[in-house]
């Protein structure tokens, strides 16, 4: 295919797309063991989404662009009510193959020493933003909200971003 296209649709180049595309199609292969299954595999109707590409493709798009389960049904030849199951049914495995390529942010801020420790090459930028907030009463709060723009009060929220080459990864 296109790789611009890829890039654009999914965040990823062809190169990332097939390392994540091993990990993802591992995760597939665990739900076909499943022994509470109500048919084998390959029972039941075809599915537009044959090729573990066009699942990984599919759910890569949902993430990346959001579109709504009408548009994403559109592009892949789903009704809304299909697209609504495999968004459900493919989001869990997308988690668990980022999940073996250690790809998943970290969400504990106690296991920060461990991530940088695992992976020394991290860069991390801190983002702010500033939010309105109402005039507190409290003296001493007002003196700590006060932005000093046009008699404002605010509330500031600190983001952090993680570099990793050339994607970031948002915590």
């Amino acid at each position: 295919g296109k790789p611009k296209t890829l890039q654009s649709l999914t965040g990823l180049n062809p190169q990332e797309f097939s390392i994540l595309l091993e990990s993802f199609e591992l995760a597939w292969e665990k739900t076909l063991d499943n022994p509470n299954r109500q048919r084998a595999y390959g029972a039941g109707r075809k599915s537009e989404l044959k090729l573990i590409e066009d699942k990984l493709l599919f759910i890569l798009i949902y993430f990346r662009l959001y579109p709504t389960q009408v548009v994403q049904g559109y592009v892949f030849n789903l009704s809304q009510a299909q697209a609504n199951e495999w968004v459900h049914r493919l989001s869990p495995l997308l988690n668990q193959a980022l999940g073996y390529e250690k790809c998943l942010p970290e969400r504990e801020p106690s296991q920060l020493e461990q991530v940088l420790t695992q992976c020394p090459s991290l860069e991390f930028i801190v983002d702010g933003t500033e939010r309105g907030i109402n005039r507190p009463k409290n003296k001493e709060s007002q003196r700590e909200n006060y932005s000093g723009k046009k008699k404002t009060h605010i509330c500031e929220e600190q983001y952090h971003h993680r570099y990793e080459g050339k994607g970031r990864i948002f915590e």
